[in-house]
């Protein structure tokens, strides 16, 4: 399988990964799905939990649909083209004046 890679300066990568995860709405904490709010808020029973996939791992995530997504997108824009060159080719309708 082909790997594609790209190398971001060290100096922009915290800039990278930041605005990343800013535009797609990545949290540090998330809500903690064992959360019972019967019971009062402690370091047993939290309200919030830290993000189990990090902000490099999600960036990650987020670059690959990215790119798949874009994929995508051309390749229906392609099948759309394609579909219309066809069926204009394919229309060949008759109509006459029955009465000429």
């Amino acid at each position: 399988m082909a790997q594609f890679s790209i190398e971001i300066a060290d100096a922009d990568v915290d800039r990278v990964m930041n605005a990343v995860a800013s535009n797609y709405n990545w949290k540090e904490n998330i809500e903690n799905p064992d959360f019972n709010p019967a019971e009062p808020v402690s370091d047993e029973n939290p309200e919030t939990i830290p993000n189990p996939e990090n902000k490099f791992v999600f960036t990650n995530r987020i670059v690959r649909s990215f790119l798949s997504e874009n994929v995508k997108a051309h390749e229906v824009k392609l099948a759309k083209q394609a579909a219309a060159e066809a069926a204009q080719a394919s229309v060949g309708v008759t109509i006459t004046d029955p009465q000429v």
